[in-house]
């Protein structure tokens, strides 16, 4: 849908309104026309019900508003003297429409004065999960949202099993396009598994503007561009779907690219403009390699060397020899390895620079590129302008149909005829980009899927940045408090050094609340 389709809607739904509630604005001593006033008409309702102003933002949050107009409903009713739980249920189970009947069919009397306090402990308890729901909606999705690490693709930076609080206002918070979806759920419904939205409506793209703009190595989470897949995880992928943009998949990787850049892969090592891309100190860059060794490792040898020599991985694919070995580690790490009084041969395990892979990015055989090496290609910028042509085209040719045309409700069709590109039947020399494009990829090269196989990030599709590590668990480990990485405990994602845990801080924090609470209430006490 369009703004102009969502300003009908919601222009309608005033129409509605006004006609359902008129009289009572005038049973509450208030005037008709006050009822046909957008927004107005919500502000003067919530002095009617006797409920704050500012309940009236909480009706026009995506999704929030869902919980909210039930609860409008039930208290309008109520301020107008039906509070018992027949009359409650038609008013939800008619979508408030229930009020219309009460507006034209009965003589009813305000109560201005209505007691707020639930009459029962159920109602209390009702009362104050849904607030607890509204609350923590609000915060999942325009503060912070919680995050976990499902794959190594960044590992050293962020592990395996890290749990993290993504910040949404960094970037800028992303409004909800998919109205009508469960609370603070992405694409499925936990333990029941089904889907968690509807895909229709579509509320179009809007963007809070943030204080900081993505920067070069940045950890970003974004949805995955060309997720089809009814779910994802660690076990299963499983179906094929085609998913609103905020429904996608979370991804997090690093941003190595921005929009305007240069981009080549020389040998793993990422270029930009011509010049090898610096990491962070926290960054650590790791490949597999083949070693080969004096004798055969046991399970205790190779625990040891892992934690020795701080290597990620040690496996032995099959068709290995019985010496040989697939290590997965730093540039560091493979240094130090040297020194192994066993190692007889390391080598680095690379994709070729001239062999066609499909499953790289543009998948086009006019280009030799592989994982290892790749480009130089550019980063679409908001506003520039490219030459398009036969050998062009397979880079845009996504951005132009999807990002910019069908996401965008927009239907774009690019086609070719020889060496000549037509867009929706119509010759194209060249495309100016509506949106800024980024390139993400993994820390660890060799195994993470990244924008080496599917191209550009869209700015649509980011979701926020990752700023601390709140918990992380290694499954790996035997015993809940050894499964615990204490020293990861509230540490910062991004700066430089090694992650300082901030845990005992927060635990003094914590402690002086409560005490404080105490107090604080102890005081209330003694004064009522």
């Amino acid at each position: 849908m369009s703004w102009t389709h969502w300003l009908l809607f919601i222009l309608i739904i005033q129409v509605i309104h006004f006609l359902g509630t008129w009289k009572l604005y005038i049973a509450a001593g208030r005037k008709a026309w006050e009822a046909a006033v957008p927004f107005y008409n919500a502000v003067v309702l919530m002095k009617i019900i006797n409920r704050p102003w500012w309940w009236t933002i909480l009706l026009f949050i995506p999704i929030v508003n869902l919980i909210m107009f039930p609860v409008v409903w039930v208290e309008t009713i109520r301020s107008f003297g039906r509070n018992n739980a027949t009359e409650t249920a038609l008013g939800l189970f008619t979508f408030g429409l229930y009020i219309y009947y009460i507006n034209y069919t009965q003589e009813v009397t305000h109560v201005k004065d209505r007691s707020l306090q639930p009459r029962t402990g159920l109602g209390e308890w009702v009362s104050s999960i849904l607030f607890a729901v509204v609350a923590a909606t609000v915060v999942h999705t325009y503060v912070m949202q919680p995050f976990t690490i499902p794959t190594s693709s960044l590992e050293k930076t962020l592990l395996v099993g890290d749990f993290l609080f993504v910040s949404k206002f960094h970037y800028g918070a992303r409004a909800p396009m998919t109205p009508i979806s469960f609370p603070m759920v992405h694409d499925t419904i936990p333990v029941v598994g089904t889907k968690s939205y509807r895909d229709k409506p579509q509320i179009p793209y809007f963007r809070i503007p943030g204080f900081q703009k993505i920067k070069r190595n940045d950890i970003v989470v974004f949805n995955w561009p060309v997720d089809t897949l009814v779910d994802i995880n660690p076990s299963s992928m499983r179906g094929s779907v085609q998913k609103p943009i905020d429904k996608k998949s979370n991804y997090v990787k690093r941003c190595v690219g921005l929009p305007g850049d240069s981009l080549e892969v020389r040998n793993g090592y990422v270029w930009i403009d011509g010049k090898q891309n610096v990491l962070p100190s926290r960054a650590k860059l790791q490949f597999y390699y083949f070693v080969s060794l004096k004798k055969a490792l046991n399970e205790r040898e190779v625990n040891y060397i892992m934690s020795r020599y701080d290597i990620t991985d040690i496996s032995k694919p099959q068709g290995f020899p019985d010496t040989g070995y697939l290590f997965h580690m730093t540039d560091e790490a493979r240094d130090k390895f040297k020194n192994y009084k066993d190692a007889v041969d390391i080598k680095a395990i690379k994709e070729k620079s001239d062999r066609f892979d499909p499953g790289v990015f543009p998948s086009d055989s006019q280009y030799s590129y592989s994982t290892d090496f790749f480009g130089p290609i550019y980063i679409p910028e908001a506003g520039k302008t490219v030459a398009i042509d036969a050998a062009s085209i397979p880079f845009y040719k996504r951005i132009i149909e999807v990002y910019e045309g069908r996401e965008m409700g927009v239907e774009n069709k690019i086609t070719q005829n020889g060496t000549e590109v037509f867009l929706n039947g119509v010759p194209i020399a060249e495309y100016t980009f509506k949106m800024d494009y980024y390139w993400m990829m993994g820390d660890n090269r060799n195994n993470s899927q990244d924008a080496r196989s599917w191209g550009y990030v869209p700015f649509n599709h980011v979701v926020g940045k990752p700023v601390f590590v709140w918990m992380s668990w290694n499954s790996n480990e035997q015993g809940f408090f050894n499964k615990i990485r204490t020293e990861r405990l509230f540490t910062t994602v991004s700066g430089e050094g090694k992650p300082i845990s901030y845990f005992f801080y927060f635990l003094i924090a914590l402690a002086g609340y409560f005490v404080f609470n105490f107090f604080r209430k102890r005081k209330k006490d003694k004064s009522s």
